[in-house]
Order: C-alpha cells, then structure tokens, then sequence
C-alpha cells in the first residue's frame, strides 16, 4: 500500500491506505480573512501563532501555511510564517502558494520533509515546481487540472493527475509522494458534484495507487449548515479512499465525522482515538480508579 511520509525536524506523519485519516489545519490562509491579510503584511503573526497552536489542540496532525497577500512580498512573509509555526509546534506544515519562489522561499528554511501545495497539469508549472519539489526532497499535492481548466467529466481530471504522477516519476518523485487533489466542486452548483468527485477517489487508489487531499470545504459553497455537509462529504471520501483533506479542525462535527469514519473503515483498531478523545472524564476522587483497575472496567460476558 502507498505511504506519503512528511515530517517536521521532530514528528513524521504518513498519509496512507489503511491509516487514520490525515487532518491538514486550513486556517493560517489570509485568503478571504482581511485583518490576517493586513496583519501578516504589517508584520503582525500573533494571529498565525494563535491559528497554529489552537489547530493542533483541536487535533490537527499537518498545518497548511499559505501567505498570499496581493501586493505583499509573499516569500518573505511566506519565509517567516513557516519559521514562525515550525519554532512553535512539531507537526509538519503544507507549505501552500501559487507562486514558484515563495514555494522556494518556505522550503529553503523548511525542517523536515514538506508537503508542497501544489503543482498543476500545465507544461510550465510541472517543469517549475516538480524540479523544486525533488530538490528540496518534498512531497507535492497534484491538482487534476492544466490549462484547459477544471473538467467537469471526471475520467479528464484523472488523466490530468495521471499525467502528474508521471512527469513526477521522470524527474525522480516516486508516486508515493504524490497526493492527488481531485478537486471538489460545490455541490449546491453541480448536482453531480458528489457522485464525480467519490467516483475519480476510487480510481486514484485503485488505477494509480496515489494517497488523495482535497479542500474539503468546497463542497459546501452557498449552503445552509455547511459543516454538516463537509462532515458529510468527508465521511463518503473516507469509505471511497481518501486519506486526507485541507479543513478546519476547530469544527467538532468535522472532526468527529473523520475520527468515526476511521473506526467504521478499521484505521482506528479498538477505537482507541476515539475512546482517547470522547471519553468523559471520571468524577473528581475517581482519577485512580481506572488504574487501580487495570486500564478500565471490562464489560461481563452474558449468560
């Protein structure tokens, strides 16, 4: 089975077939969040610092760090929101641009083995990032699109992140770092949206052996309850295959979708993160009695 290993200077993290589902935190983004926008051009990271430490309490195992600001000296801020975060917490950080020499910038003063977000289906943009990704000994998310745009016929997002996966191999990147972002269309738009998107995960893991990511919020665009569908969205794509997704771990339902898909599919053997995470604290004098006891009280064979 495919293992995408990413790691910090301290903690590795695999996204992988069988494996507990790979919550990437999407909050440190300034897209669409005008006081961070101004904030981190101005300087300021006191909010990145407060997105990064509250993500990885509300469970997130990657952190997704994205500086694009318009009319900012994105590397620079890119630069140092990476050294910032990683000084900070130990969990490896997706480092997330369109432009090729902030990518470059992050990973220069990256520690550990990034994930690189990301690299398109154009000529160009292979023979720019996929020479970056393997100089830097990266993994790299692969959007199925190139510049005919995003297909709305699934079969042509899969030839584009087919052919990804390849080019990547000729320049020496197994498919093992390949995570594969097969593009999530908002439902409330596309009324097949859902059915495309779990039908092309099953063919990335099956055809092409490829781990897959995806931003998962986007599904839900202009609707009501949003982080009821996302969490509905991501249990499907849990039961289709896929092993990770940009979101927001400060959503309880989410989370608690992702950890309950991971028991129904066996990546949590005994439920043991769950029980870990929702299990209610014993009443004040008891705290020694589950020791006392030897892990807990088991349940007594009927009959």
């Amino acid at each position: 089975m495919t293992d995408t290993v990413i790691s910090s200077a301290t903690k590795e993290v695999v996204i992988g077939f069988g494996r507990p589902f790979c919550l990437i935190g999407e909050r440190i983004n300034p897209t669409g969040r005008k006081l961070l926008a101004a904030e981190m051009k101005a300087g300021d990271f006191s909010r990145v610092e407060a997105d990064a430490l509250a993500q990885v309490a509300a469970g997130a195992h990657v952190l997704d760090v994205n500086a694009g600001i318009p009319l900012a000296d994105e590397p620079a801020i890119l630069a140092q929101a990476i050294q910032l975060v990683q000084s900070l917490t130990s969990v490896p950080l997706c480092i997330d641009s369109s432009i090729v020499a902030a990518l470059e910038a992050g990973l220069s003063v990256y520690k550990g083995k990034a994930l690189v977000n990301s690299v398109t289906g154009e000529d160009d943009r292979l023979e720019t990032v996929l020479p970056l990704v393997k100089k830097y000994g990266a993994a790299v998310v692969a959007i199925s699109n190139d510049e005919t745009g995003i297909s709305e016929d699934p079969d042509e997002r899969f030839a584009v992140a087919k052919k990804i996966v390849e080019r990547a191999e000729d320049y020496g990147i197994p498919r093992s770092d390949v995570v594969v972002d097969p593009l999530v269309m908002p439902i409330g738009a596309i009324n097949s949206a859902g059915t495309q998107v779990l039908r092309l995960v099953r063919r990335l893991r099956e055809e092409l052996k490829v781990n897959t990511t995806c931003g998962a919020s986007n599904v839900s665009f202009g609707l009501p309850n949003r982080n009821g569908m996302n969490a509905s969205f991501l249990t499907m794509a849990i039961a289709a295959g896929m092993t990770s997704a940009i979101t927001n771990p400060m959503h309880g339902e989410v989370v608690q979708a992702i950890m309950g898909a991971d028991v129904m599919m066996g990546a949590d053997p005994d439920c043991t993160n769950w029980i870990r995470r929702y299990r209610e604290p014993l009443p004040e004098g008891q705290m020694g009695e589950r020791e006392r006891k030897g892990g807990g009280a088991r349940r007594r064979r009927r009959g």
